[in-house]
């Protein structure tokens, strides 16, 4: 057998999605499943001490 009838009798799927539009998908996706990552404390600004009166 061929290279050329090994290729033409092995079926191709055709895909109705774009492969911009799945890495989207994909991106977004990770996104919404990641939660927010807390603040660094080092770059939260420090309240400064008060005396009690």
């Amino acid at each position: 057998m061929s290279a050329t009838e090994r290729d033409e009798s092995t079926p191709r799927a055709v895909s109705a999605v774009s492969m911009r539009d799945l890495l989207a998908a994909c991106a977004a996706a990770h996104t919404i499943s990641t939660p927010p990552r807390l603040p660094d404390p080092e770059t939260l600004p420090r309240e400064s001490h008060r005396e009690a009166a």
